[in-house]
């Protein structure tokens, strides 16, 4: 095609230009990537993750063959949920059978400072080696800096199971 001035213009037979066509191209290009990525995006940012029902008891052992009055560490696995990514730890519990086949298990912290204590079968006491604070088997604070008896975790027996909770403070100041 010649124009007026005898300068020739190049365009197909829809009356685009060829130029146009690699614009258009490119941007129809570019609303395609950015819905790939904006709809995972907003996908993620909108919709809640899937509640995932998470039991309040996990299984922590067979209690059956535990002699009274005998310290035992037992480890456990719990599994949670944060944010969207399951995830399962390793858990220890102190675990005491009393004369009166009452089941008690104790956090694996010092209530002074979080160490691990461990209990020594000659002294029949929990001992921690950071500020040498002594428990009594039933989790009371005998000597040391430690303010507060052991922590407990809820316990529940089903089938000489040791089922295992949340971990709670057990009141009681040193005086």
């Amino acid at each position: 095609m010649t124009e007026s001035n005898g300068t020739t213009t190049a365009s197909n037979a829809d009356g685009m230009p060829r130029r146009s066509f690699p614009v258009a191209f490119i941007y129809i290009l570019n609303a395609i990537i950015g819905a790939a990525l904006a709809i995972p995006t907003l996908i993620y940012l909108l919709v809640p993750p899937k509640g995932r029902k998470q039991s309040a008891l996990v299984d922590a052992g067979d209690v059956s063959q535990l002699t009274p009055g005998v310290p035992v560490e037992m480890s456990f696995q719990v599994s949670r949920v944060d944010g969207w990514k399951a995830l399962t730890e390793k858990r220890t519990a102190w675990v005491v059978k009393h004369t009166d086949n009452t089941i008690v298990a104790y956090g694996p912290q010092c209530t002074h400072l979080g160490c691990a204590y461990h209990y020594e079968e000659a002294t029949k006491k929990f001992i921690c080696p950071c500020h040498t604070t002594y428990f009594s088997i039933a989790g009371e604070v005998l000597s040391g800096p430690a303010p507060r008896p052991l922590d407990r975790y809820i316990t529940k027996v089903e089938n000489n199971r040791l089922m295992v909770g949340a971990l709670k403070p057990v009141d009681g100041s040193k005086a």
